[in-house]
């Protein structure tokens, strides 16, 4: 089954509760965001698949050759196979919202998942993006709520890209709330705060 693509802890939602994904950043497992995810969203059926791909023993969810440079033709393929897990979970629970959040690495899988199959998620919450390439246009972006988080000094995901991440969402017609810190690619308790009004009904 699709829903055992990858290794994951889940829970099912309460009645009427969405769906949620939490993706991990590199290096980290499914248990990163799980406990996080359960308290940002009571209720929600939690899905947090673990990375299927090593980097020197660092999980990850697509290959790379380099800080910033993407296995563009892995990232396809596991994009691919993340979007068929997403919608098999999504087919067992019909009529509940799906949301997605993600750090880092996690964020790029996520991101590439939404502007391929943008029907997927409902909302999305990118922490600290790197997308290093021009996205085409996806048009059935356009009302879905994206949250992007971001730090000014990030040396892994430099500001100028997420700076146009950003502004490509908006021209996707998506409704974009950002939350920006002026340090680097730490997490702030800022952005979880971002991420819980996202996830709030």
């Amino acid at each position: 089954m699709s829903t055992e693509l990858y290794t994951a802890l889940t829970t099912p939602p309460a009645p009427g509760a969405p769906l949620l994904f939490a993706f991990h950043g590199t290096g980290g497992d499914e248990t990163q965001f799980f406990d996080l995810a359960q308290g940002l969203r009571p209720g929600a059926g939690v899905i947090s698949p673990r990375g299927d791909v090593s980097e020197f023993g660092a999980a990850r969810f697509f290959r790379r050759t380099g800080e910033g440079v993407y296995d563009m033709e892995d990232l396809a393929a596991r994009t691919d196979r993340m979007a068929a897990f997403v919608a098999a979970h999504k087919a067992q629970h019909p009529g509940a919202p799906v949301y997605g959040f993600g750090y880092s690495n996690g964020a790029n899988i996520l991101a590439s998942v939404a502007m391929a199959q943008p029907d997927l998620f409902d909302r999305i919450g990118l922490l600290h993006p790197l997308i290093p390439w021009d996205p085409a246009p996806v048009p059935g972006l356009k009302g879905r709520r994206i949250l992007i988080t971001a730090g000014r000094r990030d040396p892994i995901c430099p500001w100028p890209m997420t700076q146009a991440l950003i502004d490509w969402a908006r021209a996707q017609g998506a409704e974009v709330t950002t939350e920006v810190h002026d340090g680097g690619h730490d997490l702030r308790q800022p952005e979880a705060e971002a991420l819980a009004r996202l996830l709030a009904d």
